[in-house]
C-alpha cells in the first residue's frame, strides 16, 4: 500500500517522540551515574586525561606486584653498602637476601631466621612499623668451625685409647655478641641489621681479667713482705715463724717472677717465625727436653709423663717458644690429672703429611663445654681449680695459642666430662727444599 503524505508525517512525529524519550532516558541515567564516574575517573580532567590516569594506576599496580618478588636495585645497593651484616625478609618470613656472616653468626639457616626472638621482632615490625633495637647472644654453628686436618670423624680424643661412644670431637666456638636493629623497608620487606661487637666485649673481659690477676700477683708479695717486716720490728716471733714467713715471701716473689716471664714470652710470641735452616728443630728432642725438665714436678704430683714420637719429625721455629708451649701443656695436664694417672705426650705426622701434630692427653675431670671457648684467652681461669692451680694466672694456654700462630700452626682442644682433655699443637713440618 503506497504511503501518503499524512502517513509519512505521522511516522516522523512518532520517530521524533521516540528519539526524545530515549535521549531523556540516557540523560537521566548519565546524571544518575555521574557521581560513580567521578569517583572512578576523577573530576576536573578531560576524557583522555582520565583514561591516561587509569593506565598509570594499572601500571603502578603491576610494578608493585613485580616488586613483591625482589628488591629494587637502589635499595639493594644501599643495603650492600652498610658496614653491618644485613638480612632481608619477605612477607612469608623467607630470607631473600642475607650477608654470609648472618649464617656464621647463627641467625640464618636454610633461607630462614632460626632465632625465635629475631623472628618475633620481624613480625612485630612488619605489622606495627617503627624500629626495634636489642642485644642478642648467639653461638656459631659447628659447620662453620674448622676441624683440624687430622681430627677423627667420631669418637676418641685424637687417637687415644678412649672408646666411649659419647665422647666425640668437640669444636670450640666463642659466643657472638650482637647489636640488632629491625626495620621495615616497605610493605613487602623487613631488614635485620646485625652489628657484631664480640671483639670489644672479649677485649673488655680480657682487660678485667688482666687487672684482677695482675693486681693479685702484685699485692701478694707486697703483703707478705709487710707482714714479715712487722714481725721483725716487733721482735715477738721465734726463728721458725720468721723462716715460715720468709718462705712465703719467696713463694710470692717466685709467682710474680713467673708472671713477668710469661708476659715477656707472650710479647715475644707475636712476630711470625720465618723458616730457615738455622731454626730447624727436631721434634722428639724438644719433647724429651720438656719431660726431663718437668721430671721432679711429675714425681711430686704422682703423674708420670709418657713420650712417644714418630721418627724424622722436624719443624722450623724458636726453640725457647716451642719448648715453652709444650711445657705449658704438660704442666697443665699434670696439675689437672689425678694422682697415679699418666700424662701422654705424642707427636706424629698429620694425615696429609704436611704438619707435625703434638698431642698432650690427660685423664682429668675434663673441661665444661661452656668454658671451652675461653680457655686460650689471656688471664682466663676456669672454675675447676684445685690446690695445685690456685696460684696460676691464666697465661699458659694463651702462650700456647700465640706460639702456634707465630709458627703458622694451630692449637685446639678436645674435652668431655669425666674423659679428660686433649690439647693439640699443630706445626708445619720443615722441608729442606723450602729453606735452601
Amino acid at each position: 500500500m503506497p504511503l501518503t503524505m499524512s502517513s509519512v508525517l505521522i511516522f516522523s512525529v512518532f520517530g521524533l517522540l521516540a528519539a526524545a524519550i530515549v535521549t531523556a532516558l540516557l540523560y537521566s541515567m548519565f546524571d544518575w551515574l555521574r557521581p560513580a564516574l567521578k569517583r572512578l575517573l576523577g573530576s576536573g580532567s578531560t576524557l583522555s586525561d582520565r583514561a591516561g590516569s587509569l593506565r598509570r594506576r594499572w601500571s603502578r599496580r603491576q610494578t608493585d606486584e613485580e616488586a613483591g618478588d625482589d628488591l629494587d636495585d637502589s635499595t639493594a645497593a644501599l643495603i650492600s653498602m652498610l658496614n653491618t651484616v644485613s638480612i632481608v625478609v619477605d612477607e612469608s618470613d623467607e630470607v631473600v637476601r642475607a650477608n654470609p656472616d648472618a649464617y656464621a653468626l647463627g641467625v640464618v639457616s636454610d633461607d630462614a631466621i632460626v632465632n625465635e626472638y629475631v623472628l618475633e621482632q620481624v613480625r612485630l615490625v612488619r605489622v606495627k612499623g617503627g624500629r626495634r633495637q636489642f642485644d642478642l647472644t648467639t653461638d656459631t654453628p659447628e659447620r662453620f668451625v674448622s676441624l683440624p686436618a687430622d681430627a677423627p670423624e667420631s669418637g676418641g680424643a685424637y687417637g687415644n685409647d678412649r672408646s666411649d661412644a659419647s665422647a666425640s670431637v668437640q669444636m670450640v666456638s666463642r659466643p657472638n655478641w650482637l647489636k640488632v636493629t629491625v626495620g621495615r623497608i616497605n610493605g613487602h620487606f623487613v631488614v635485620v641489621l646485625l652489628d657484631d661487637v664480640s671483639e670489644s666485649i672479649r677485649f673488655a673481659q680480657l682487660r678485667d681479667s688482666f687487672i684482677v690477676n695482675v693486681s693479685e700477683q702484685l699485692l701478694a708479695p707486697t703483703q707478705d713482705l709487710e707482714r714479715l717486716a712487722d714481725a721483725l720490728e716487733r721482735g715477738d716471733l721465734d726463728l721458725e715463724q720468721i723462716h715460715a714467713q720468709a718462705r712465703q715471701v719467696r713463694l710470692s716473689s717466685r709467682h710474680l717472677s713467673h708472671m713477668v716471664s710469661d708476659l715477656l714470652l707472650l710479647i715475644k710470641a707475636q712476630e711470625p717465625v720465618t723458616p730457615s735452616e738455622s731454626n730447624r728443630l727436631d721434634v722428639k728432642e724438644q719433647l724429651d727436653w720438656v719431660a726431663s725438665t718437668l721430671a721432679d714436678e711429675s714425681n711430686r704430683f704422682g703423674t708420670p709423663i709418657a713420650v712417644s714420637c714418630e721418627e724424622g719429625l722436624s719443624v722450623n721455629g724458636e726453640r725457647e717458644q716451642i719448648r715453652a708451649a709444650v711445657g705449658k701443656l704438660v704442666e697443665n695436664a699434670m696439675t689437672y690429672s689425678l694422682r697415679g694417672s699418666t700424662v701422654s705426650v705424642s707427636a706424629q705426622r698429620s694425615k696429609d703429611g704436611k704438619e707435625a701434630v703434638i698431642r698432650v692427653i690427660d685423664r682429668g675431670e675434663g673441661i665444661a663445654k661452656a668454658e671451652q671457648p675461653r680457655v686460650f684467652e689471656r688471664f682466663y681461669r676456669g672454675a675447676n681449680q684445685n690446690e695445685r692451680t690456685a696460684e696460676g694466672i691464666g697465661l699458659g694456654l694463651a702462650i700456647v695459642k700465640h706460639v702456634a700462630l707465630t709458627h703458622h700452626g694451630s692449637a685446639t682442644l678436645w674435652s668431655a666430662p669425666k674423659q679428660g682433655s686433649t690439647f693439640t699443637l699443630t706445626l708445619p713440618l720443615a722441608h729442606r727444599a723450602a729453606v735452601d
